[in-house]
């Protein structure tokens, strides 16, 4: 009965989805080419099945980097006000249609490559928007939720435009995620 049970349980794990879900974004504009990024659904299952949900229904393709610091972070994904070619004033103050999402820190430090979830001042605030470091900023550790870390194309992600004063706004035309897909 035991070797029955074991085999029904390795049959079930070996059947089940496997956990190594990542992003691949085309970047056009100052920056040209593809980021790869891995999903860490180990540390934030709610963010990563949010993000890869939104990208799954094509909401991030053609969403801006409406805010980048440099030395710091770029931001996108706000998928109500971040569209390219819409009124950039009120890009960044968006989100999905789909309710906020509750916070799930981790011990995970943010170091150049990681991506993080942005929100509002509210902890379990975030939806849609979400930073890629272009360096260290250990002062966000266990305040915002990191939900991956770029795996390629690094040098794409720090050649994205400059935003200007200190909140980085990007003026003209900023860079944009042209398709975001999810991959395996």
């Amino acid at each position: 009965m035991r070797k029955l049970i074991l085999c029904g349980l390795c049959a079930t794990l070996a059947a089940g989805p496997a956990l190594a879900t990542g992003l691949e974004i085309v970047v056009e504009g100052e920056a040209n080419g593809t980021v790869t990024i891995d999903l860490l659904e180990d540390l934030a299952p709610q963010h990563v099945e949010r993000i890869t949900t939104l990208a799954e229904q094509g909401a991030y393709d053609g969403v801006v980097f409406h805010r980048v610091i440099d030395g710091f972070m770029a931001q996108t994904g706000d998928v109500e006000f971040g569209k390219e070619g819409g009124d950039m004033s009120r890009a960044g103050m968006g989100g999905s249609d789909m309710p906020d999402v509750p916070a799930e820190f981790s011990d995970t430090p943010f170091d150049k490559g990681v991506v993080g979830m942005a929100r509002a001042q509210n902890p379990d605030s975030a939806n849609s928007q979400f930073f890629i470091m272009f360096d260290e900023g250990h002062f966000l550790n266990g305040q915002y939720t990191v939900v991956g870390r770029v795996t390629g194309g690094q040098d794409v992600v720090d050649a994205i435009k400059r935003g200007t004063g200190g909140n980085g706004a990007v003026e003209g035309t900023p860079d944009v995620m042209r398709k975001v897909t999810v991959t395996e």
